[in-house]
């Protein structure tokens, strides 16, 4: 399939069908599409195919094209629900066309699409991101009822400007606490390391600031994470206090359309919280991209998390143009009758 848009394109002809999985053209020219979008952060076609593979059963997706009589993909939506907040009637949902075609009823035609699909489902709520510099973007949302509910910045630290001589105090007074940094791949001696390692991220997790309620995500979906390509078993850092507690971690994931690494989950369990753990992972997540070579370190930040915020502030992480979460009630949830 091809993307491009040409001026032979006759939009009149374009047809909107369901995705198809098991056609390498889609996921290439679905790869294609975002990286028109967001060069900034790259995907690849088996990146996005991984990610579909490993999708739970219970969660409910759908993806649509729309396509030329000519091949051309011109664009995408679709919808989806997430495992660390699962509600069986609240989604997620996307549209995205190629920037040459917009403004001409494509995009509505996906996302009618999309709510008819959704519609067996009686969905609450449908949630979408748009970047504040999107114009276009945020006004299809706005124009369709949804309202901006939170906020969060991507931030990328160059790593070859980085400068550690600063936070060496930082480093020693961790250590002198007694408290260690261990890869996962040190950590595998630890019959419990992966046991242990998902208690302390479920218990982290609960204090993130999340557009939903968070929901338990079960340690058999958990534990297929740690099998991704992009898991990078010796940048993922554990905290761990004198006696062996796993008490915060940082994870860095590789791209496969880049050299750039991307920080997962920073965290610390809330009693051992401003004792400079958060600070000592991210410099020795730092630490490892210069040793690797890696150009850059991308990482994403609720706006209100002011901690975590402040940490990357101060080590240099400059912000992207601001995503803002958008929501948009389709029905009221109703008690159960007494």
């Amino acid at each position: 399939m091809k993307t491009e848009k040409t001026e032979k394109t006759d939009l009149t002809s374009v047809t909107i069908r369901p995705f198809d999985r098991n056609s390498e053209a889609d996921y290439e020219a679905l790869a294609a599409l975002q990286n028109i979008e967001t060069p900034e952060m790259p995907v690849t076609a088996s990146e996005i195919r991984y990610r579909d593979e490993q999708q739970p059963a219970h969660l409910l997706s759908g993806r649509f094209l729309a396509q030329t009589a000519a091949d051309t993909i011109l664009g995408v939506s679709d919808y989806g629900q997430w495992l660390g907040m699962y509600h069986p009637r609240r989604f997620w949902g996307g549209v995205l066309v190629h920037p040459d075609c917009r403004r001409q009823g494509i995009g509505t035609r996906l996302y009618d699409a999309l709510l008819e699909r959704l519609a067996p489902h009686d969905p609450l709520s449908l949630r979408a991101v748009a970047r504040e510099d999107k114009p276009d973007a945020n006004a299809f949302l706005e124009k369709r009822g949804y309202a901006p509910d939170m906020r969060f910045w991507e931030s990328v630290l160059q790593v070859a400007a980085f400068d550690p001589a600063p936070y060496q105090g930082a480093i020693d007074r961790f250590v002198s606490e007694d408290f260690t940094i261990r890869s996962y791949a040190d950590l595998a001696n630890d019959p419990d390391r992966d046991r242990r390692l998902y208690e302390m991220v479920e218990e982290v997790h609960q204090d993130v600031p999340s557009p939903e309620a968070r929901t338990p995500v079960p340690f058999d979906e958990w534990i297929k994470r740690l099998d991704s390509p992009n898991f990078l078993p010796d940048a993922n850092f554990v905290a761990l206090g004198p006696d062996g507690t796993y008490l915060g971690i940082t994870m860095l994931w590789k791209r496969q359309a880049t050299d750039q690494l991307q920080t997962g989950l920073t965290g610390v369990r809330a009693a051992y919280r401003r004792k400079g753990i958060a600070l000592a992972l991210k410099l020795r997540a730092i630490e490892y991209a210069r040793s690797m070579g890696a150009p850059s370190i991308r990482t994403d930040n609720e706006s209100n998390n002011r901690g975590m915020l402040s940490i990357n502030e101060a080590l240099g992480f400059v912000k992207d143009p601001v995503w803002v979460v958008y929501v948009k009630t389709l029905s009221e949830e109703k008690e159960p009758p007494v």
